[in-house]
C-alpha cells in the first residue's frame, strides 16, 4: 500500500480505541499531555525558528508569518486550551430521549465519534495541539496535513502528544501528521473514503476551494473571515471605538479580524472623523465608499463592488449606510458567513440583527475577536465552521460527534 493509504487505515484502526476509553482517562492524558508541550517549550520555539526562518527565505506575508509564529505565550495558551478541553463533559456516549412509540418501543439518541477526522491547513502549528487534543477527547483519530511553512512545527507538536499517548498503551496514529506537504499526497490522501470520515480544510480561499473540489470525503467549509462592524444610530460611540479598534488592529492575521466598518448616516459625521483619526495613528490603510470620503484624508476610494475584501491586514473598507437595512443587505452580499457585530444601544435593533443575519456568530457590543473556541468556553475550535453541514461556527467538543438511535422494545414486530 502507498504512504497515504497505510497512515490512513492505522489512524482508522487506532479510532476504534477510544470507543471505551473512560472519560477520566481520557482526561487524565490530556493533562499531561498540556504538561508536555509546557515541558519542550524550548524544542518547539526551536522547532518553529526552523519555519519562521524558511517563510522569511520565501518573503511570505506578514499575516501568514503572525499565524506561523510560536512564543512561549502561544505554547501556553495551547497548553491550557488542551486543559480547558479536559475539564469540558465529554459528549461521548450522552444520551438524548426521543420518545415512546404506542407499540412501546423507546426512543432515543446516543452522541458518538466520527471517526476518522482529517485536518487539511496552512501555517498554523496551533491547530495541531487544537485538533490533537479535542478529536481525542471526542473519541475521535485525527490525520493532519499542515503547509509546509508549519511542517517542523506541527511534527514537534504532534511527536509530543504521540509520546503521552504511547506511555499510556494507545496507537499514536490517534494522532497523526502527515510528513510530505506533497500536493499530491494530499490529492491522495482525499481519496481516503474508506479510513476518512470528513475532512475540514482550514487556510486560504484557494485552498478551501482546492479540497472541495477534489475531495471524494465529506467537507466542512471554513471560508474566509470577511466580519464586520455595524455602528448603529443608537450606539455608544465610545463602545463603537472600542470594538474598531480591537477587532482590527490587536491582531490582523486572523480570521475574527474586522474588515468592514458600516456606520448610520446619523452619527457619521461625529464618529468617522474619530475614526480617521485613531486609524491614521495605528497606520491603518483606509478604503472608503465615496459618500463617507469627506471625512478622510488620505483614503482609497472604492466601488461597490470592492467590498467583501478579506485583508489580514492594517487595512479596513468603511462605508456610510443610510439606515439598518441598508447595513444588512451590505452584510448579505459582503459577508462571509462568519462573524458579524452590532453596536447598538437598542435592544430591539440588537435583536433583529442577531436574527436577521445570516453567519454562525452575530455580536452585540462585543468585539469580534471575542468569535473563538476558547474564549467561547469550548476549550479549543477544530476551525470555524462557515457551512452548516453539520456544524455552525467554533467547532468544539460536540461539532466533533453525531448521534445514532437507540431503540429498544421488548419484542415488538412491525405488523
Amino acid at each position: 500500500m502507498s504512504l497515504i493509504k497505510d497512515l490512513s487505515q492505522a489512524a482508522a484502526t487506532a479510532a476504534q480505541t477510544l470507543a471505551i476509553l473512560d472519560e477520566k482517562v481520557k482526561n487524565t492524558i490530556l493533562l499531561d499531555m498540556a504538561r508536555a508541550l509546557r515541558a519542550h517549550s524550548d524544542d518547539i520555539i526551536k522547532a518553529n525558528l526552523l519555519d519562521l526562518d524558511h517563510a522569511e527565505k520565501a518573503d511570505l506575508g506578514a499575516a501568514m508569518i503572525d499565524r506561523l509564529t510560536l512564543t512561549t505565550e502561544r505554547i501556553e495558551s495551547m497548553a491550557a486550551g488542551i486543559e480547558t478541553v479536559a475539564s469540558l463533559p465529554d459528549p461521548v456516549g450522552m444520551i438524548r430521549e426521543i420518545c415512546q412509540r404506542p407499540n412501546g418501543l423507546n426512543i432515543q439518541k446516543m452522541r458518538v465519534p466520527l471517526g476518522v477526522v482529517c485536518m487539511i491547513y496552512e501555517a498554523r502549528p496551533n491547530v495541531t495541539a487544537d485538533a490533537g487534543a479535542l478529536c481525542f477527547k471526542s473519541g475521535n483519530a485525527v490525520i493532519l496535513r499542515g503547509g509546509k511553512e508549519a511542517l517542523n512545527s506541527s511534527k514537534i507538536i504532534a511527536s509530543i502528544l504521540q509520546n503521552v499517548l504511547q506511555a499510556y498503551q494507545l496507537p499514536p496514529a490517534l494522532i497523526t501528521v502527515i510528513p510530505d506537504p506533497d500536493r499530491a499526497l494530499m490529492l491522495e490522501l482525499m481519496q481516503q473514503r474508506d479510513f476518512i470520515d470528513v475532512i475540514i480544510p482550514r487556510g486560504g480561499e484557494g485552498l478551501i476551494n482546492f479540497v472541495t473540489d477534489n475531495s471524494k470525503i465529506p467537507v466542512i467549509q471554513h471560508f474566509k473571515g470577511v466580519c464586520h462592524l455595524y455602528v448603529d444610530k443608537d450606539a455608544d460611540l465610545d463602545i463603537a471605538m472600542s470594538l474598531l479598534l480591537n477587532g482590527k488592529t490587536q491582531r490582523t492575521g486572523v480570521c475574527n479580524a474586522l474588515e468592514g466598518l458600516l456606520v448610520h448616516q446619523d452619527v457619521a459625521a461625529t464618529f468617522l472623523p474619530k475614526v480617521a483619526a485613531e486609524l491614521a495613528a495605528h497606520k491603518v490603510r483606509i478604503n472608503v465608499s465615496k459618500n463617507a470620503q469627506q471625512y478622510f484624508e488620505h483614503a482609497n476610494v472604492i466601488s461597490d463592488d470592492d467590498f467583501g475584501q478579506e485583508y489580514l491586514d492594517l487595512e479596513i473598507a468603511i462605508r456610510q449606510v443610510t439606515d439598518f437595512d441598508h447595513a444588512i443587505n451590505h452584510i448579505r452580499r459582503f459577508g462571509s458567513h462568519h462573524t458579524e457585530v452590532i453596536c447598538t444601544q437598542n435592544d430591539t435593533t440588537a435583536t433583529r440583527f442577531q436574527r436577521t443575519v445570516d453567519a454562525s456568530v452575530v455580536m452585540v457590543n462585543a468585539s469580534s475577536r471575542f468569535s473563538d473556541g476558547s474564549e467561547l468556553g469550548l476549550g479549543a475550535e477544530i476551525g470555524i465552521a462557515t457551512s452548516k453541514l453539520h456544524a455552525y461556527g467554533p467547532m468544539g467538543l460536540e461539532s466533533l460527534t453525531t448521534e445514532k438511535y437507540l431503540v429498544s422494545g421488548e419484542g415488538q414486530v412491525r405488523a
